[in-house]
């Protein structure tokens, strides 16, 4: 039942839509199509990591008031906890919209993911095409006439840890950068900061490298979309900063 809903909800549409636009794309260029879906998943997908983006932002500015919150109520957590949703409450804040993004989005990559690993170009699978999908007539997968998609890239491999690299520097360099301030929680944030930061990029490679230039190519697009946002809310961030001195 779970594998029918993955199909129906995730894996068939994407596929469908990554084949619908090789059929449209000048040359019929599988990897123009993957940088289209890439993209058209990542604007579905960008009410709810701007969502995100703002919960941590707030979270940064009430970092000062929790801190006197845990001083007032020191040795008592549960009349912290209650104030400190309370104080989330007042700010319409809500520090679980985090998860719940990460949530949403994972459904969405795996699919993506099994679509370019298990369905290959340039055989289409017919079986899984809506009625209205338009058939190509044929599948190039030289992108843009340089690089193929279709087996190993070291050159997508190593622009997809690259781009993944600076996304994370960005992303803890603004809404996710810790407070100067020694507690569990910052030194926790710290080392995950490290392992996003340096071990996730590698991984990244090795995953784009190992399988096929179609899925490096889908991390190098998404993580430059990352960039962009990321980018986007360090301008908001700044402004916001700016506009309370």
């Amino acid at each position: 039942m779970i594998s029918t809903f993955f199909h129906a909800v995730f894996y068939d549409p994407i596929y469908n839509a990554l084949v619908a636009l090789v059929a449209i794309v000048p040359g019929s260029d599988v990897g123009i199509a993957v940088i289209l879906v890439t993209i058209i998943i990542r604007l579905i997908l960008l009410p709810f990591s701007l969502s995100a983006a703002r919960t941590q932002r707030a979270m940064k500015v009430l970092e000062p008031k929790i801190k006197e919150l845990k001083d007032t109520h020191k040795g008592n957590k549960e009349k912290e906890a209650l104030e400190t949703l309370a104080l989330y409450r007042e700010a319409r804040v809500n520090p679980f919209s985090s998860i719940l993004t990460v949530f949403i989005q994972i459904p969405v990559l795996l699919a993506l993911y099994f679509v370019f690993y298990y369905e290959p170009f340039p055989a289409i699978n017919a079986a899984r095409l809506y009625s209205f999908t338009p058939m190509p007539d044929t599948a190039s997968l030289e992108f843009l006439g340089l690089i193929s998609v279709a087996g190993k890239s070291m050159v997508l491999a190593f622009l997809a840890g690259v781009t993944q690299f600076y996304q994370a520097h960005m992303a803890l360099s603004g809404t996710m950068k810790p407070s100067g301030e020694k507690s569990m929680q910052n030194d926790f944030q710290r080392v995950m900061g490290m392992q996003l930061k340096y071990v996730f990029p590698f991984i990244i490679a090795v995953i784009s490298y190992t399988t096929s230039g179609a899925i490096a190519l889908y991390f190098v697009t998404t993580n430059l979309a990352g960039i962009v946002q990321e980018w986007y809310l360090l301008r908001a961030l700044n402004a916001d900063v700016s506009g309370k001195v």
